[in-house]
């Protein structure tokens, strides 16, 4: 298959995307700012090699994916970042989010056990993952967890 027809196949997928759904709604913007949080903290990861940053974000992503809490550490930032800018609400659905917070979990856990058992390369790669992940969720609004759901869970959960 040539390329330009690889890329005309991924451009049909793209508009036949499954992302998880529920009647809950979260402010996109608050989601993205917590993305920026994700970005900040693993960032310092990257800079430091401490296991800190990574087992702070296993705690924040498990809050947001596992619990009912309205707010992890890193979302209570990012609202009231939101808050200071005065930005209006988009409300966006939650389940998609949840879903990218699991993921964001795995990385997390990833990342800090290749820190523990000082597997440089493996937790380099793992958090700069995570961080590419965060980025493209901040500043291009994309969410990557819906293509890992759409070409990898929901396969898999048909079988």
């Amino acid at each position: 298959m040539s390329p330009r027809s690889n890329l005309f196949l991924c451009m049909i997928r793209f508009k036949q995307m499954i992302c998880p759904v529920s009647k809950e709604r979260v402010d996109e913007n608050r989601v993205r700012a917590t993305a920026l949080g994700v970005v900040i903290t693993m960032g310092f990861f990257l800079m430091t090699g401490l296991w800190i940053f990574p087992a702070f974000l296993l705690v924040d992503f498990f809050i947001r994916a596992y619990t009912a809490y309205p707010f992890s550490p890193l979302s209570w930032l990012g609202s009231g970042l939101v808050r200071l800018l005065g930005t209006s609400p988009v409300p966006i659905d939650k389940a998609p989010k949840i879903f990218a917070a699991r993921i964001g979990f795995v990385f997390a856990l990833l990342t800090l056990v290749g820190a523990l058992l000082h597997l440089e390369l493996f937790s380099f790669i793992t958090a700069s993952t995570l961080v590419l992940f965060a980025f493209l969720e901040c500043g291009l609004n994309f969410c990557m967890g819906c293509w890992v759901y759409t070409f990898v869970v929901y396969p898999l959960m048909r079988k």
